[in-house]
C-alpha cells in the first residue's frame, strides 16, 4: 500500500528520530511515563525564516538551532532533556534533500544531547519556512532554577561569551567581514545544560540570554524586584568579537543588546563565588562576573571610567 505524501515524508525523515514513547509516529499522540520522583519541565520556541534564521542557512543547522534554543531553556531551569514534540511547515516544493539534511541535523544533536522526538506535525506552507518545538525535561522536585530570586547585593554572572550571535548575523549578511566563528555561533547556539544542572542549589535566579544581555538582565532584575549594574569591561568576549569591536567601537550596543547568545545569566550570593567557579571548571564552561544587583529598577551599563553608557535599544522584541 502506498503511503500518502505526508506520511511517506514522515516515514523517511522523522520516524528514524523517534523514541519509544513516540509509538513509531503511527498514532495521534505519544505515550510517556515521566521518570519516577522527578518534575517535568516544558518549554516551547518557534523559528521563522528571515526572523530567527536566514533563508539560505544550511538546512542541517536550522534543525539543530531549533533544538538547541529549546535545550537552552532547559539549561536555564537546570533541567535534563527528556524528549520533544515538533511541528514543521516547509514551503511547498522544498527539495527532499533539504528535508533530509534538516532531519540529519536533528539526529546529530539528539545523539549529542541525549533525547528523541516524541511526535508533532508536518505541513506545507506558501512560506516562509516555520518550525515550532516543544521540549520536555526533568528536574528533582523543587530544584528548578527560576527567574525570581535575585536580591540587592547579589552578583550577576554569565556563561561563555556575549555578542557572537549578533555579530555572526552581521557577518553572514555582509555588514561585517566573513568570520567562521561568529557565523557558527549565530547558527549553532551552545546550550549550557551541564552548567545549568551544576548551578542547582547555588544560583538564586537564572535565565538564558536570547533577546540581548541588557534586556534579559532587566527581566531577571525585575523578577527579583531590584535593579542591576554591569561593567562593560567585565563582559566576556571571544577573540573574534574583540577584534570586531576594536575595529568599530559602535558595535558595543549590538554586542550588549543584539541577542542570539543563548548563554546562562544568573544571580548568586557573593559568598558562593568559589562554588560557581568550581562548577564552571567541573563542566568545562567558562563563567564571568559582570556586575551586581542593587536597589532601584532597570539596568545600568558602566564604561571603564564608571560612567553610564547610553544604549539606543534594550534588546530584541517580536512586536
Amino acid at each position: 500500500m502506498t503511503l500518502p505524501p505526508e506520511f511517506s515524508l514522515i516515514a523517511r525523515h522523522f520516524r528514524p528520530l523517534a523514541g519509544p514513547g513516540a509509538l513509531d509516529l503511527g498514532d495521534d499522540a505519544a505515550l510517556l511515563d515521566p521518570p519516577a520522583g522527578l518534575q517535568l519541565v516544558l518549554a516551547a520556541d518557534a523559528m521563522v525564516a528571515g526572523v530567527h534564521f536566514l533563508p539560505d542557512d544550511p538546512p542541517a543547522t536550522i534543525g539543530r538551532k531549533l533544538l538547541r534554543v529549546n535545550l537552552s531553556d532547559l539549561a536555564a531551569m537546570g533541567a535534563e532533556p527528556l524528549g520533544y514534540l515538533m511541528t514543521t511547515a516547509f514551503p511547498r516544493g522544498t527539495p527532499d534533500a533539504d528535508i533530509a539534511a534538516f532531519a540529519a541535523g536533528l539526529a546529530a544533536d539528539q545523539a549529542e544531547f541525549g533525547l528523541q522526538v516524541l511526535g508533532g506535525d508536518t505541513v506545507a506552507t506558501p512560506g516562509p519556512a516555520t518550525f515550532s518545538l516543544t521540549i520536555l525535561g526533568t528536574v528533582p522536585p523543587g530544584a528548578a532554577l527560576r527567574r525570581q530570586g535575585a536580591r540587592p547585593g547579589d552578583e550577576a554572572w554569565v556563561s561563555g561569551t556575549i555578542g557572537d550571535g549578533a555579530l555572526g548575523l552581521l557577518a553572514l549578511t555582509g555588514r561585517l567581514p566573513p568570520d567562521p566563528h561568529l557565523a557558527e555561533r549565530y547558527r549553532l547556539p551552545r546550550p549550557r545544560l551541564a552548567l545549568g544542572r551544576a548551578l542547582r542549589g547555588i544560583a538564586r535566579a537564572a535565565m538564558d540570554v536570547s533577546d540581548g544581555l541588557v534586556q534579559d538582565l532587566g527581566h531577571l532584575a525585575r523578577a527579583g524586584g531590584c535593579g542591576a549594574t554591569i561593567e562593560a569591561a567585565a563582559i566576556p568576549l571571544s577573540p573574534a568579537a574583540r577584534a570586531a569591536l576594536a575595529g568599530d567601537s559602535s558595535l558595543l550596543p549590538r554586542i550588549l543588546a543584539g541577542g542570539d547568545d543563548y548563554e546562562l545569566l544568573f544571580a548568586a550570593d557573593p559568598a558562593d563565588a568559589p562554588r560557581i567557579l568550581a562548577a564552571s571548571a567541573a563542566c568545562g564552561t567558562p563563567v564571568a562576573r559582570i556586575g551586581r544587583f542593587g536597589p532601584g529598577k532597570g539596568v545600568v551599563v558602566l564604561d571603564a571610567a564608571g560612567a553610564p553608557i547610553a544604549l539606543p535599544a534594550g534588546g530584541w522584541s517580536h512586536f
